[in-house]
């Protein structure tokens, strides 16, 4: 018996979160980018945050995938760790959607809308229709998994050891607590947790006393997937992770002294069990929100003495592009000229700081070279979005040629960022492998190094004062840049073949002289933008 339960369990889990994952990815696939945009954009006092975080994992089913685009956000500098902090409270209060559906024993809709959903998944014709049948048909999986966790535990009623496990967590709140924190840390979803225990309650086999201390804990596992996300990020980021672990913390703590009132009040909402583990949930997590709310300061301060650090200078936003100038095409143009100077100095620093990486063996820019090619790409898709909406209005013959010319720098400006990270990544593959290299390589690379950044540099400095005489001299680079490149390759291949060099070091060379001879043709091609040689 024991091992059948096991495996129906595991099987229920499986199909349960692979249900939620589905729903997950086609409403992220459908509506992603909007998603992205309402957390930007209506998060930023604490309450509307609260409300954006309810309803967006209300809707994505999964707390956890709200979380982790939080943290992704912070990371992006595209969300404060004020704006992030209200949506994970909402993303708590979000999340207990999930059991009030499993109270409702929606079940008998399972295999309808596994059909459903098959024949929209895979019959559809648009891509709409497609994540609408992915969407029915993660919901049908997702409560088929519930039905086969009912099943596979229904036979624990006659188990007279799962009777003296409950009765012990009634007894000892604190192993339930560390139980569910355990239980969900592992399967990093309270959902399932919180599912499985109302569908529990429905059967008889557990009391809303016996599952509280449980749901407690659930909330606190939930977090790990946060955490994990954090890793590596910035000092934000890692601050909105933490703050989603002390919510629930300070939640199960207050709630550990309350258990009595909070099981009071739940008994309260419905004479069903499973409705009451269910309200229980949702109470519990309202409730902690209710009560950080007027602490909201006050908690992000010690979230951020936890983890002390800056955070850095860089403002993930577009500085210059205003809406309301599209309508003063000249005024628009400017502006986003502007942007794509800004864009321009970013990806010029990350050249000068990924070679300083190769040639000093030091990897403290790394993450500055990262950071910088994420706003780099960034400003280039609102730059090309700010100049879609622009192209719409009428233009005269002169400012087309300037709207089409920024649109081919902003791409060339992006690229070279592109090149300039993948030489970060040489350089420290060089550093970690203590790759040796002789002088004569090192005076090559430095040689090419300097043409291609004079050329970078007079190219950016040609766009900024739309100086076409120095744009005219940046045409002709091209070739010298590129002999020089077939020049320095041809002698390496030379060395290798004579033992000269070590070959790994060889392979390095190579890659690192074509980024470079890619940066100089970049370069290039901005003096010709601005020629109008497209």
């Amino acid at each position: 018996m024991t091992k059948s339960i096991a495996f129906g369990l595991l099987g229920g889990v499986g199909l349960f979160l692979l249900g939620m994952q589905m729903m997950s990815e086609a409403l992220q696939k459908s509506a992603g980018d909007r998603l992205r945009r309402i957390l930007e954009a209506f998060t930023k006092a604490p309450l509307k945050g609260v409300l954006v975080g309810t309803v967006i994992t209300a809707l994505i089913q999964s707390s956890s995938a709200t979380t982790v685009m939080v943290v992704g956000l912070v990371n992006a500098g595209l969300m404060t760790l004020k704006e992030a902090v209200g949506v994970i409270m909402g993303a708590n209060i979000g999340t207990t959607i999930t059991a009030q559906m499993v109270s409702l024993k929606l079940g008998a809709y399972a295999m309808p809308a596994i059909g459903i959903g098959f024949g929209f998944s895979f019959l559809g014709r648009t891509k709409l229709q497609k994540y609408f049948g992915q969407l029915v048909l993660g919901f049908g999986i997702l409560f088929l998994g519930i039905d086969l966790m009912g099943d596979a535990v229904s036979p624990l009623k006659e188990s007279a050891v799962f009777e003296r496990f409950v009765a012990s967590v009634g007894n000892n709140r604190l192993l339930g607590v560390v139980g569910g924190a355990v239980f969900t840390g592992i399967i990093q979803s309270s959902s399932v947790t919180t599912s499985l225990l109302v569908t529990m309650a429905s059967q008889g086999l557990i009391t809303v006393r016996e599952a509280l201390p449980i749901v407690l804990g659930a909330n606190i596992g939930t977090c790990v997937t946060a955490l994990l996300a954090s890793v590596g990020t910035c000092v934000a980021a890692r601050r909105a992770a933490l703050a989603h672990l002390l919510f629930n913390i300070i939640g199960c703590t207050v709630f550990l002294f309350l258990m009595g009132p909070l099981e009071y009040i739940s008994t309260l909402t419905g004479s069903n069990p499973a409705h009451q583990v269910a309200n229980a949930h949702t109470i519990f997590n309202v409730s902690t929100t209710l009560l950080l709310l007027p602490a909201f300061n006050y908690f992000v301060s010690a979230v951020t003495r936890l983890i002390p650090g800056s955070e850095g200078p860089l403002e993930f936003c577009p500085r210059y592009l205003d809406a309301r100038l599209l309508k003063t095409p000249s005024l628009a143009l400017a502006q986003a000229k502007k942007e794509a100077l800004r864009m321009a100095s970013l990806a010029e620093e990350n050249v000068t700081l990924a070679m300083g990486l190769f040639f000093n063996q030091k990897k403290g820019d790394v993450e500055k070279i990262d950071s910088q090619e994420k706003l780099v790409d960034m400003l280039e898709a609102r730059i090309n979005e700010y100049l879609a909406k622009l192209a719409q209005s009428k233009l005269s013959e002169e400012q087309t040629k300037t709207l089409t010319a920024l649109i081919h720098v902003v791409d060339d400006l992006e690229r070279v960022s592109d090149h300039a990270q993948n030489i970060s990544t040489l350089g420290v593959y060089k550093y970690e492998e203590r790759l040796p290299f002789s002088d004569e390589a090192m005076k090559e690379l430095k040689e090419m190094y300097d043409l291609v950044l004079n050329t970078l540099k007079k190219s950016i400095k040609a766009f900024e004062s739309n100086d076409l005489g120095i744009a005219a001299t940046i045409a002709g680079l091209d070739d010298i840049v590129d002999d020089m490149e077939k020049r320095l390759r041809k002698g390496h291949i030379k060395r290798l073949n004579e033992g000269r060099c070590y070959p790994a070091s060889g392979v390095l060379y190579l890659d690192l002289i074509n980024d470079l001879e890619r940066v100089g043709d970049h370069a290039v091609n901005i003096a010709n933008a601005l020629l109008g040689k497209y």
